[in-house]
């Protein structure tokens, strides 16, 4: 490797973690995490955005607006600061009609929606992040740390399906408390959020967890392909083996139109609807995020019809990619 030229300052590579005081279930977590030691005050960004930083690695930005439409926050810090970005953490709540408590962690996209398309929570019609590496890892030990902290089983320990945005080009996740007004403010919660941070990154007395090499032992990573937006097949999955997690579209992210001739509906190119778009854009996010990695798409079989699972069986095989069977991913 060529030394550095006299003068010459190696740009620093830090993580992002990303909160708003405009939710509590993100700034109590924040404020959690600000108060274990080694902290100090950093830069400002645009936008009145605070920063917070600890060591050479670590910065955790402020702000006071909603954290799905803060596009760009990646190339923003790397331009105001000359520090390379690796990943994004954002503090976020969770919302969902049945009210459970929940601790989730999910990758972030709307690769099924095309230009013209009402964007909801932010993002950008076709397009997802690449997801961080360590969303596999962390929820192993999320469901650890909250088990410690007997928030099991009250609170359920969950992944959600690939949603909203903000955009971003680094590796991202999201990690949220859910899932009404009496669980977002809850402070053993955001506790255990900030010990998920604090250990994840090895700032604790362990090793940093989720950090990917394509020499790892096991360097095959699970695409999600089908089922409701919490994923209980995939989740059986990377619970029971411990594996990297790629992106998961659920049934709402493969929007699918049925030929009327039904000879052609598991022809993949006669099946309308933008899933086909959505697929190759989780899949080329996902091998950013794993580079040499093995990615193998593992499908909710039972979320589908017949006609929909051929078609997509049929799609993955004439794009080259692998499906894998449970047992695959030991």
């Amino acid at each position: 490797m060529q030394a550095p030229l006299v003068g010459q300052t190696l740009r620093k590579m830090v993580t992002l973690v990303v909160a708003t005081t405009a939710d509590v279930a993100s700034i109590n977590p924040a404020k959690a995490l600000l108060a274990m030691p080694g902290w100090s005050s950093g830069p400002g960004l645009d936008c009145g955005i605070r920063s917070f930083k600890h060591g050479d690695h670590l910065r955790l930005l402020e702000q006071d607006a909603s954290i799905i439409a803060e596009d760009d926050l990646d190339m923003r810090w790397e331009a105001a600061t000359g520090e390379t970005v690796t990943e994004l953490i954002f503090l976020s709540r969770h919302a969902a009609v049945s009210s459970r408590p929940a601790l989730t962690v999910h990758p972030i996209g709307v690769p099924h929606l095309k230009d013209g398309d009402v964007l909801p929570q932010g993002g950008k019609p076709g397009w997802a992040a690449p997801p961080n590496p360590r969303i596999g890892p962390w929820l192993m030990l999320l469901k650890k740390i909250a088990e410690s902290h007997n928030l099991v089983p009250e609170f359920e320990i969950t992944l959600e399906a690939t949603h909203h945005g903000p955009v971003t080009t680094k590796p991202t996740m999201f990690i949220e408390i859910g899932s009404t007004e009496e669980y977002w403010g809850r402070e053993d919660a955001a506790r255990v959020v900030a010990l998920l941070v604090w250990e994840g990154l090895g700032l604790g007395e362990g090793a940093p967890l989720g950090t990917w090499s394509s020499t790892s032992e096991n360097n095959k990573i699970l695409l999600g392909i089908g089922g409701g937006h919490y994923v209980p097949r995939h989740m059986d999955v990377i619970m029971k083996n411990g594996i990297w997690v790629g992106h998961l579209l659920s049934g709402y992210s493969l929007p699918m139109e049925e030929p009327q001739e039904s000879n052609k509906k598991t022809d993949p190119d006669h099946v309308g609807g933008t899933w086909k778009d959505a697929i190759k854009v989780a899949l080329e996010a996902t091998a950013t995020a794993f580079p040499g990695g093995k990615i193998l798409a593992h499908l909710d079989h039972k979320s589908f019809k017949g006609w929909q699972k051929n078609a997509i069986a049929n799609f993955l095989t004439s794009e080259g990619i692998l499906i894998g069977k449970p047992s695959d991913f030991c």
